[in-house]
């Protein structure tokens, strides 16, 4: 694990962002991997489905991302002040957070994944397949959660290349399954979500095994969590602003899409596509302000 107060801030701060960067660039071409996969094999409506469920998946979650960046502002904090006791009780009670949290957005995404999708007015031809993408990935919100939180918790130690070799992992095993299931299983959009929900339970589980086999000192158990209510709370604070920032900007992402569902399918679809392109002209930004978070708090 690496000091981030140790060294030139612009220097640490880059190298800090580099690896995360290059995660996200690396999931966008899994993305668009994955759109010429459901596109050429399922057909527009398939995705049409996916592209339309991102808006509200990114609304369930936007809220628990935000509280889980503050907690690991916390941990990054608590790991500076060489105060390894609270580090670890602050990875406890992100993990508490995030396992209720799962279960929440579980509930609610299966309940009413088709009444939200009316909302939008999702053309009848996606409907079915959208509300059977949703519900599958919302079922499996415990393996977002988790992989994501991890991999928060190894940045807010220092180390963000790690994630990058986790998300590099999931992302070739996703694409994988992917094809494995659409076209050798034939489980048609059913295929992509489980394919989603494997890959990142597979990557959440791989990186609690590195976490405690290289820091002794953050032994995650499973069995017995150190839930502490002030760090909850500093962590809402800290947390909350951000993750209702975010939730405004999914919801501003679903009225778009309720716009452009009135022009019929294909242009779900086109529009699925480009607004995973554009994307990428974000990246950059984001990751060196999150690099910035971590060097100075």
């Amino acid at each position: 694990m690496r000091d981030l107060t140790v060294g030139k801030e612009s220097k640490v701060i880059f190298k800090f962002a580099i690896p995360m960067l290059l995660g996200n660039v690396f999931q966008q071409m899994y993305n668009i991997v994955d759109s010429i996969i459901v596109g050429n094999f399922l057909g527009k409506e398939a995705l049409g489905a996916v592209g339309a469920s991102f808006p509200i998946i990114f609304v369930l979650l936007s809220l628990v991302i935000g509280i889980a960046t503050g907690s690991t502002i916390i941990i990054s904090q608590y790991f500076g002040a060489k105060k390894m006791d609270k580090v670890k009780q602050t990875i406890d009670t992100m993990y508490v957070i995030l396992l209720f949290a799962s279960v929440i957005v579980a509930v609610i995404g299966v309940t009413f994944s088709e009444a939200v999708f009316r909302l939008i007015k999702l053309p009848e031809d996606i409907m079915p397949q959208a509300v059977t993408y949703f519900t599958i990935y919302a079922a499996g919100a415990i393996t977002l959660f988790g992989f994501n939180g991890t991999s928060a918790i190894l940045r807010g130690l220092g180390d963000s290349k790690t994630p990058l070799y986790f998300l590099i992992f999931s992302t070739i095993l996703n694409i994988c399954l992917d094809l494995l299931f659409v076209l050798v299983f034939k489980w048609g959009i059913a295929g992509v979500a489980y394919a989603t929900v494997i890959s990142q339970g597979s990557a959440f589980v791989a990186a609690i095994i590195y976490l405690n086999k290289t820091h002794k000192v953050i032994n995650i158990s499973f069995r017995k969590f150190d839930f502490n209510w002030p760090i909850f709370h500093k962590s809402i604070k800290i947390g909350l602003p951000s993750g209702l920032q975010q939730m405004f900007v999914a919801l501003g992402m679903m009225a778009l899409f309720r716009i452009v569902n009135d022009f019929g399918t294909s242009v779900v679809a086109a529009y699925s596509v480009a607004v995973k392109l554009n994307s990428f002209a974000t990246m950059p930004a984001m990751n060196f302000s999150n690099g910035m978070h971590f060097q100075h708090l």
